[in-house]
């Protein structure tokens, strides 16, 4: 087994390494991004330059966050590279120390920033691409939906089925309709009936038309001074509209899964985004063996550009693997935990198959 302060060494290398490919995306990120925003508001006389550098740094985060599987790839393919090249990999092989006793920094490394990435990094993430969607409104001078005067879409699920809601436009605490037309579906998804008003109002667990309309297959359209449309959402929902997972920060998704579940929604994408965070660690660890399966060869036998190519492409097709498993569990055809766990499960035992058939044949 490896030393403390041989592990030390390691450990140090290789979170040296991996933050400093980490800060490397995260400044390319922001660079393009800044450039990108320079140009579009370059015929916006309010659009000061500070406030385009500050939208760019308050969204660089949630971008990086995305591409931290290649950090740790490269980090570590970068940090077992130097340590080949400079024989200190060999050193410690001729102190006693098998792959796996050096792969225990490594692999710490990656638990620690996996969990430090969830805990911390994303939560930070999703509340400065909050502030980064708010101050690009201001920038750019947007309206938001409760301002729009375009047509408003709300879908609800309920106890009397699903519910498409069309509106002229919505106040702007979300409790008022103008000109609203309820197309009302049984659960069976059969058509039930079209409800058109002057305005609704949302109250307790239903929405109240006014001077209502009412048109059902095979009956004669009637009237009624006020009609209830029964509702599971709430104002903010209502203002808010359908939550995208990866805006919810990690602490929170919970609690958005059960409201998204109250208000009748599917909570798959909730889910799924959960279970994925969870088992980030271990997909950065899968990083690092597949790292170690093309970095450890010895600089004088040659090929070192072939292998470093195999890792990435590895890599790569681990990522598209984990994106493309996560679409099918997003549709619904795989639980949430198998389509966020299998790729990193399956991507870590190949990786430490491909090490015990290099290392000890």
């Amino acid at each position: 087994m490896i030393g403390w302060t041989l592990g030390r060494y390691f450990s140090a290398r290789f979170l040296a390494m991996i933050l400093a490919v980490f800060a490397t995306i995260c400044g390319m990120v922001f660079v393009v991004d800044f450039v990108e925003m320079l140009r579009r508001t370059s015929n916006i006389a309010d659009a000061s330059t500070g406030a385009v550098a500050a939208l760019a740094l308050l969204r660089a985060p949630a971008a990086s966050e995305q591409l931290m599987p290649f950090c740790v790839l490269f980090g570590s393919m970068a940090a077992f590279l130097d340590l080949t090249r400079k024989l200190e990999l060999l050193i410690a092989r001729a102190v006693g120390v098998s792959v796996w006793g050096f792969l225990v920094p490594p692999v710490a490394i990656a638990l620690i920033i996996g969990i430090g990435s969830v805990a911390l990094l994303n939560p930070a993430s999703a509340l400065m691409k909050q502030r980064a969607d708010k101050l690009e409104t201001e920038i750019f001078g947007q309206l938001t939906r409760r301002d729009a005067a375009t047509e408003v879409w709300i879908r609800q699920k309920s106890v009397d089925g699903d519910v498409i809601i069309r509106a002229k436009s919505m106040s702007g605490d979300g409790r008022r309709l103008v000109e609203p037309v309820a197309y009302v579906y049984d659960h069976a998804g059969r058509f039930e009936e079209q409800v058109e008003a002057a305005n609704a109002t949302l109250e307790d667990g239903v929405w109240r038309f006014d001077g209502a309309r009412i048109f059902a297959p095979g009956e004669e359209t009637f009237t009624s001074a006020i009609y209830f449309v029964a509702t599971n959402l709430t104002p903010a929902q209502v203002v808010r509209g359908p939550v995208s997972p990866q805006s919810v920060p990690f602490w929170d998704l919970e609690a958005e899964r059960r409201r998204t579940e109250t208000a009748g929604l599917d909570a798959t994408g909730f889910d799924l985004q959960f279970q994925s965070l969870l088992a980030r660690p271990l997909l950065f660890v899968a990083m690092v063996l597949i790292s170690a399966a093309f970095s450890l060869r010895f600089f004088r036998f040659g090929g070192i550009g072939k292998m470093v190519g195999g890792g990435v492409a590895a890599g790569f097709v681990l990522y598209v693997a984990t994106k493309l498993v996560g679409d099918i569990g997003g549709a619904g055809l795989i639980s949430a935990p198998v389509a966020a766990w299998s790729p990193a499960l399956i991507a870590s035992l190949l990786g430490a198959l491909a090490l015990l058939n290099q290392e000890d044949g």
